[in-house]
């Protein structure tokens, strides 16, 4: 019988690459990070990319990498903040495994991602105004594709993988 695939999704800055790699080891699967994935394919860091192809240049990527993670058994995979706005990748998503949605205030969203300069949507003159705008579209999104909504908030990596390991567990049930 196949594993399932367990896909985080959230904002930029929610903590989705490390508590998927917490997540990962404790469930005993592979991990990947689709923007690593991207970059290693193609030698290029994300903000390049979002130079020299745009936006939609990186999205088409990005989807193209999510079907490809989609088709294994049993693997965990953080997922780049934009995924969810191509409703195919929320489909795709849905059909290969439980999504997982982290959240977290916009106060710490707004800290973890204060001196981060890779992330090119950021590079704005107001990055907070910037992430509620992002929110404000992405929020119910998220939510519409989520089979689970974990908030991060105040919380330890480690302690929301747990959680996260319960709750899926309780789904299968």
């Amino acid at each position: 019988m196949p594993k399932p695939n367990v896909f985080l999704v959230g904002p930029m800055g929610v903590g989705k690459s490390t508590i998927g790699r917490l997540l990962a080891a404790e469930l005993k699967l592979p991990f990947f990070d689709s923007d690593r994935v991207i970059e290693q394919r193609t030698g290029a860091d994300i903000p390049w990319i979002f130079d020299v192809e745009g936006e939609a240049g990186f999205r088409a990527r990005e989807s193209a990498v999510l079907a490809e993670l989609a088709e294994e058994d049993g693997v965990v995979v953080a997922t780049g903040g934009g995924i969810i706005l191509r409703p195919e990748n929320a489909e795709v998503m849905k059909r290969a495994g439980r999504v997982c949605y982290l959240t977290a205030s916009l106060e710490q969203l707004v800290d973890r991602t204060a001196k981060d300069k890779k992330r090119p949507l950021l590079q704005v003159d107001n990055p907070r105004q910037k992430i509620i705008d992002l929110l404000a579209q992405r929020d119910p999104l998220y939510r519409a594709a989520a089979d689970l909504v974990v908030s991060t908030d105040r919380r330890g990596p480690r302690a929301v993988a747990h959680d996260i390991v319960q709750r899926l567990a309780a789904l299968s049930d």
